[in-house]
């Protein structure tokens, strides 16, 4: 069964912002800051495990392995990343059953063609939005009664079918039985205003840096009215500057040791060196 705490979130109203996580660093942090909810972003733990951009690449198995590896390694409730569901309906209800038993909270299916692209970047092409409708059915039956595992649409059709087009779809997909509305890639806070204006379903935010949509402070979206926010890329640019920033002082000064680096000691027991150094104290004159 999965977790009930986004459930219970959603109910209590009170907006909260969820972290991104590339892979299972940045996944033990956030547990040390004291993140209870993860989202698990399909573009950065591809980037992280394959080096591959977030074009419909990675597989279905490669993506639910490492929802299941983030899962075992976090203490929070991760929001899953599924693309399309990984093809047809067929797919759409093996992925959704394969993600619950890789203990997800939820699982968030686009309406995207398969393979699809980041939502930030062009060539998007997007499929009927019965046939998202019909996904999203399935993926509400293949639930099999776990009230708890929420299922989450998103539609990328703002930049192709303009904002109407894109709460004519959000609308089909909340008849078909979504637990949270994703609209992705706004362009304005007006518009971020009028998609939780049209619903009394919960509405998520992609707060992505860098792509098209503004990233007020989370006080506002608040006002705005969505009931949280993603920050799928934060950790991983964040880190991608601290890596360049530290290997260009290597190469061109030689430091080796700069001032701002996380403790080594810590980060041990935050991987888990302590159960590992506890077995070793108890077992390991027997393998002497």
């Amino acid at each position: 069964m999965a977790s009930p705490i986004l459930r219970e979130k959603l109910a209590a109203g009170a907006f909260f912002v969820v972290p991104g996580v590339q892979d299972m660093i940045a996944a033990v942090i956030a547990d040390r800051v004291g993140f209870d909810i993860l989202y698990g972003t399909g573009y950065w733990l591809t980037a992280s495990a394959y080096g591959l951009p977030d074009a419909g690449i990675a597989s279905y198995t490669q993506m639910v392995d490492r929802m299941a590896t983030l899962a075992r390694t976090s203490k929070a409730a991760i929001i899953a990343d599924a693309d399309t569901g990984y093809g047809g309906l067929l797919n759409v209800h093996h992925t959704v059953r394969g993600y619950a038993a890789a203990g997800v909270t939820a699982v968030q299916l686009e309406d995207q063609e398969f393979p699809k692209k980041c939502g930030h970047t062009p060539y998007k092409r997007l499929i009927p939005a019965e046939d998202m409708a019909q996904k999203l059915r399935v993926a509400c039956e293949a639930r099999e009664g776990d009230e708890n595992l929420l299922i989450i649409a998103r539609s990328d059709a703002r930049q192709s079918e303009g904002l109407d087009g894109m709460l004519r779809r959000l609308e089909a997909y909340a008849k078909a039985g979504a637990d949270v509305l994703f609209p992705e890639a706004l362009e304005s806070e007006a518009e971020m205003r009028a998609v939780c204006e049209a619903f009394e379903l919960p509405v998520m935010a992609n707060m992505s840096n860098g792509g098209v949509t503004p990233v007020p402070q989370a006080d506002v979206l608040a006002d705005i009215g969505f009931a949280f926010a993603i920050y799928p890329a934060l950790t991983s640019l964040v880190a991608a500057h601290a890596m360049e920033k530290a290997l260009t002082d290597l190469k061109h000064k030689g430091l080796g040791q700069p001032a701002e680096i996380f403790d080594f000691k810590t980060f041990c027991s935050l991987i888990g060196f302590e159960d590992v150094w506890a077995f070793e104290k108890k077992w390991g004159a027997a393998e002497k």
